[in-house]
């Protein structure tokens, strides 16, 4: 999987930057919100409890998807705006926060 970020717009407003990205996955299945929101959180250099991914709108038969990623400068500022189903397909279940911390 490749992401390439085509948009970055700061939206003061919202106290937010607002991503659109393409996400590559040729001959792969369409990744997981919470695969995309990791490679993010690392090419971005952003923090992971700041950053939600919206939307993943794969093209049919190209594989690729059109996404959408904001990143909050606070977790009040994301919690307050965001809808409940946006948080929790962007909150990772609690078995797989303590696998990783394991690691």
């Amino acid at each position: 999987m490749e992401i390439e970020i085509r948009e970055k717009i700061e939206n003061p407003l919202l106290n937010r930057t607002e991503i659109h990205f393409d996400c590559i996955y040729q001959g792969e299945s369409t990744p997981k919100v919470l695969d995309i929101k990791n490679k993010l959180v690392a090419l971005l250099d952003a923090d992971k409890n700041l950053l939600v991914v919206d939307k993943v709108l794969p093209n049919f038969g190209e594989g690729k998807a059109d996404g959408y990623a904001k990143i909050y400068d606070s977790e009040e500022n994301l919690n307050e705006i965001e809808t409940e189903h946006v948080l929790a397909k962007n909150k990772e279940t609690q078995e797989e926060e303590e696998t990783s911390e394991e690691e």
